[in-house]
């Protein structure tokens, strides 16, 4: 048996009287030499019980101790025996990356001496070398990631917790962070990671699953993954409509979840699927002869889902109550050229891909490749430095006006009002696209009502929960019936079920003639694309469907590779491409 670096004994915390307690008697035992995933949806305590551990907060029942230390009464000497890298880095971004490690070096009361032969191998480590000058602020996330992880390392930790670290940064960042943790669990340093992203809990050793403060499960991944052994399969040979009968396939009762893949669908039934796959099979609208189930292997995320009771229904009461589209298939996002110079760098160099109405388009890249700056250069946030962007007929440019009335904007960071209530920030977006009187009051009771806001609806914005902030940003946008969607990072740091959730919707809005361009750094997301345009270094290095990219990424040592594997792999190539052109 490994030695102990946590044990949780009946350990409770409530942050009102009268609520449900966020972490409720949680008793569980983390060993030492392992990275131990804490994992759960949105509000299950996962960053509650991460700050416990730290002694940042104090339990309100029970016991906790790391190290052999009680986090109420050694405190201080915890502090000292752990790195801990809060979500969003903790960074101080006016600062530069010296300036920030000096920071924390002075917080951990480093001898300034010794500090210069310790300052060089994190930087080295982390490969921040040739940015110790830079603002933090002016970083891309995954530098920012690898910051963070420097600075949570200035005194070599015991136990080092990392609340959610890969939120917002690209599958190579990722990556990166989990070879350095790899290296730093065989140095000796054990390892908290809390996660959103299943395939990362697939990584860890052990898992921590919480659900609404509560333990569901606690030990090896591969121990959870084998519930739902036999129960996945791939549903293929549907050439179109895929949206349709995903909806309609997780509606059914033999159906746990159901997710896109590509060309395919990725289902989870209650039963084996010989005897399960027949039933719906049988009751599916429109079956062809080509369409059949192959047997997948399980993922951690299909057990995750199962054990929380299945994933979310497949019907959107905000697209039915929208008319079928026309027209499919016109184009109706352009981008012909488009180049954006910041003084002598070239953020964007002349790219170029059209967009079918009723098609979902993604815009992939590696953090500061240029990809948000094409998105921004579409929805008019910035104007082109040469190239055109047009949306629904309107050339962005020319006619900013018209064209942003064709739009709804999801941003990355929400662009909700804080201090407005969810009832408020709807009327105020309503309002600004231009909804007046008995229209508008009846569109944002429809928004709460399909969006299940109303028990947060006079609660302030900055106070929901990830998940909720997520509906209501996702409601604002579309407060006028656009047209057009374009989501930012739309389900960053968001979890599966509620990921899940969001696609159900704008799934069922493609159905009906919205068009729809997402950027996003998370690869499932990705699936649900029709094509992808990937941007790297500013220049679009690839164009097809998700599957189309996989292929391009097949080798002898790739036989199957995920999107995540053809994105690295892409990228890799367009290097050695520049290398040999140089």
């Amino acid at each position: 048996m490994a030695e102990a670096v946590i044990s949780l004994a009946d350990v409770t915390k409530r942050f009102a009287a009268a609520g449900p307690p966020a972490i409720n008697a949680v008793t569980a035992t983390l060993a030492a030499g392992r990275i131990t995933g804490v994992v759960g949806p949105d509000g299950a305590g996962k960053t509650t019980l991460i700050r416990l551990m730290t002694g940042l907060l104090r339990p309100d029942g029970g016991r906790i101790t790391v190290a052999g230390h009680d986090t109420v009464d050694a405190a201080a000497r915890i502090h000292g025996l752990i790195g801990y890298m809060p979500q969003r880095f903790g960074l101080y971004e006016d600062l530069t990356v010296a300036e920030n490690l000096r920071l924390y070096a002075d917080l951990r009361g480093l001898p300034v001496a010794g500090r210069g032969p310790v300052f060089d191998r994190l930087l080295t480590f982390t490969g921040l070398v040739p940015f110790t000058r830079r603002l933090a602020g002016a970083l891309s996330g995954g530098m920012k990631q690898k910051l963070g992880l420097a600075c949570a390392l200035v005194q070599t930790p015991r136990l080092l917790l990392l609340d959610e670290p890969s939120v917002g940064v690209d599958p190579i960042s990722r990556r990166e962070l989990w070879r350095m943790v790899r290296t730093l669990v065989g140095d000796g340093i054990s390892v908290v990671w809390s996660t959103a992203y299943l395939d990362e809990a697939e990584d860890c050793d052990d898992v921590i699953l919480l659900n609404e403060g509560e333990v569901l499960f606690c030990g090896a991944p591969q121990d959870l993954t084998r519930r739902v052994t036999g129960r996945t399969c791939h549903l293929s040979g549907i050439e179109a409509r895929r949206r349709s009968v995903l909806a309609e396939a997780v509606d059914a009762d033999t159906v746990i979840d159901g997710v896109i893949q590509g060309r395919n669908l990725r289902l989870v039934f209650r039963d084996p699927v010989a005897e399960a796959g027949r039933d719906l099979l049988a009751g599916l609208t429109g079956v062809q002869p080509a369409w059949r189930l192959d047997p997948v292997p399980p993922r951690f995320e299909d057990a995750f889902v199962d054990i929380l009771g299945g994933g979310p229904r497949g019907r959107s009461a905000l697209a039915a109550g929208r008319p079928a589209g026309d027209r499919m298939g016109d184009t109706v996002i352009e981008a012909k050229a488009l180049t954006k110079r910041f003084g002598s760098f070239t953020a964007v160099d002349g790219v170029s891909f059209a967009v079918a109405r009723g098609e979902v388009f993604g815009l992939l890249g590696p953090n500061g490749a240029g990809k948000s700056t094409t998105f921004r250069m579409l929805c008019g946030l910035l104007r082109p430095s040469g190239g055109t962007a047009g949306v629904d007929g309107f050339d962005v440019a020319a006619t900013p006006a018209a064209a942003r009335s064709r739009i709804g904007y999801m941003a990355q960071k929400f662009s909700l009002y804080g201090n407005l209530s969810v009832r408020q920030n709807l009327r105020f977006f309503s309002g600004v696209y231009g909804l007046r009187g008995a229209d508008r009051q009846r569109q944002i009771d429809r928004m709460i009502d399909i969006f299940a806001l109303a028990p947060h609806a006079d609660a302030p914005a900055a106070d929901l929960p990830l998940g909720f902030k997520q509906r209501l940003s996702l409601a604002a946008a579309l407060m006028h019936d656009p047209p057009v969607l374009f989501l930012d990072e739309p389900t960053s740091g968001v979890d599966p079920i509620t990921r899940r959730e969001f696609w159900s919707h704008i799934n069922g809005m493609v159905e009906r003639g919205i068009t729809v361009l997402v950027t996003t750094h998370f690869m499932d997301e990705a699936e649900y694309c029709d094509r992808i345009a990937l941007i790297y270094r500013g220049r679009e290095i690839a164009l097809g469907s998700p599957d189309d990219l996989k292929a391009q990424a097949r080798n002898g040592d790739l036989p199957d590779p995920s999107l995540e594997d053809a994105f690295i792999a892409l990228v890799e190539a367009s290097d050695a491409a520049d290398r040999s052109a140089a």
